[in-house]
């Protein structure tokens, strides 16, 4: 009876263990990392569950950390580590920060000095947003500087892109996030004076832990005046069938190798040649998703739906685009989720779009405000965030409904960041982490 009851014992036991470590697991697949600026994919959307809806200045706040300055760069997050820049308000210095996910400060270095403020309060030359692996993080600022640090605080390389590969030559910084991918930091510079014999744009791929150039190329295009300056980033395609590096800007997207940087593809008149907008800059990133790139333009052109595979240059090549839409979000990059496609405009508008065909399914307004911050998806809720500080959560899906209104109270351009059970919003003031209880 004695060796019965024990195997009893030990198979409830192990059944508890065995619940215990499947409960372990689940939470292990909810929580994540926000390694980028648009998240674990690059493409805004977070896999964690139970996010938080309704939050204020005080309700939900799990807690709150004053910044030395404002900044417009995305925070990203890896374990209990949170790294974002800022601007020295006095001081006018570039910081890269550590923060703890406490809420208090592990370290900060300065990464250079001389911040410009863009458009008065549009942004300045914190507006590049970091990246991380874990053990190392990567920063950049609008003035070229680049570097790497480890997760402790410890100077790895530094150097200035603009001492490497030219002044630049572009009216509000060189805004565009470098995209990590596996070994390698992949940087567009499109920028230049208007004069086609002088081109100035490149791309180009660092090794990650030395900042070595593993690559370089030319990129070139017919664009002219502001056109030639992009203030968009880089994205990586990956269905796992086909990879390579997207560069967005001076009237093109193009695909390159990520191997040699070779161009794959192009697509141009993204800027109408018949009624060509010289001040016509890209802001907006694009995205992918499975079997298709939402390829956002500026101010009153479109958005175009490509393929993946094409060869050369599809301009004209209608068999490699699925359509295009006739408005685009100019500043914030779209989103793509369950077969819709999601456009957050620069005024509060939310266009959602079917991803086959793009029909239009809805237009709303979200708040009357101006919109920077891209949208990002979690938990079946889409966080838009807008200029003054208020984030609007809808409710993902064909029908637009508003979950609910959250107001911060200070400006935000930032995207939000959801990592390990918590919500991050950088204002221009204060980190906060919003969590449900």
């Amino acid at each position: 009876m004695k060796s019965v009851a024990l195997i009893k014992s030990r198979c409830v036991g192990a059944t508890v263990v065995a619940m215990v470590m499947l409960v372990a697991t689940c939470d292990a697949v909810r929580s994540e990392n926000w390694p980028q600026w648009r998240g674990p994919k690059n493409n805004g959307i977070s896999n964690e569950t139970n996010t938080p809806t309704k939050w204020s200045k005080t309700e939900n706040v799990a807690w709150r950390l004053p910044m030395p300055g404002p900044a417009g760069a995305t925070p990203v997050v890896w374990g209990e580590q949170i790294f974002l820049t800022s601007v020295e308000k006095d001081s006018g210095d570039l910081l890269l920060l550590c923060v703890g996910t406490d809420g208090k400060e592990k370290w900060r270095t300065v990464m250079g000095s001389g911040n410009r403020a863009s458009r008065g309060d549009e942004g300045n030359s914190a507006s590049n947003s970091p990246s991380t692996d874990g053990t190392h993080v990567w920063a950049m600022m609008t003035t070229g500087v680049i570097g790497c640090w480890t997760v402790e605080g410890e100077e790895v390389w530094k150097f200035n892109l603009q001492d490497r590969y030219g002044k630049f030559n572009i009216q509000f910084g060189m805004t565009a996030s470098p995209v990590l991918d596996g070994d390698r930091l992949f940087v567009q510079l499109i920028h230049g004076d208007g004069n086609a014999k002088t081109r100035e744009a490149v791309v180009v791929a660092l090794d990650k832990t030395s900042g070595k150039e593993i690559w370089k190329r030319d990129r070139p295009s017919d664009a002219i005046q502001e056109n030639e300056h992009s203030y968009a980033s880089p994205m990586i395609y990956d269905d796992g069938k086909s990879k390579f590096l997207l560069t967005h800007g001076a009237d093109f997207i193009v695909a390159h190798d990520l191997k040699d940087g070779n161009e794959l593809w192009r697509c141009g008149n993204l800027n109408s040649k018949t009624k060509y907008d010289p001040t016509l800059r890209f802001v907006a990133s694009p995205v992918t998703g499975n079997g298709i790139i939402v390829v956002p333009t500026a101010k009153g052109a479109p958005v175009v739906a490509i393929k993946p595979d094409g060869k050369g240059d599809i301009t004209n090549n209608s068999a490699s685009q699925l359509w295009r839409y006739n408005k685009t979000p100019d500043v914030p990059s779209p989103l793509i989720h369950d077969g819709l496609v999601y456009l957050s405009m620069q005024d509060g508008q939310v266009h959602l779009l079917d991803e086959k065909s793009g029909e239009l399914i809805y237009q709303k307004r979200a708040h009357n405000d101006r919109y920077r911050a891209s949208p990002v998806l979690a938990d079946g809720k889409l966080y838009l965030t807008a200029r003054g500080g208020i984030v609007t959560v809808i409710k993902a899906g064909r029908d637009y409904e508003v979950l609910a209104e959250n107001d911060l109270g200070e400006p935000v351009s930032a995207s939000p960041v959801f990592a390990n059970g918590t919500l991050y919003l950088r204002g221009f003031e204060n980190l906060w982490a919003i969590k449900s209880k």
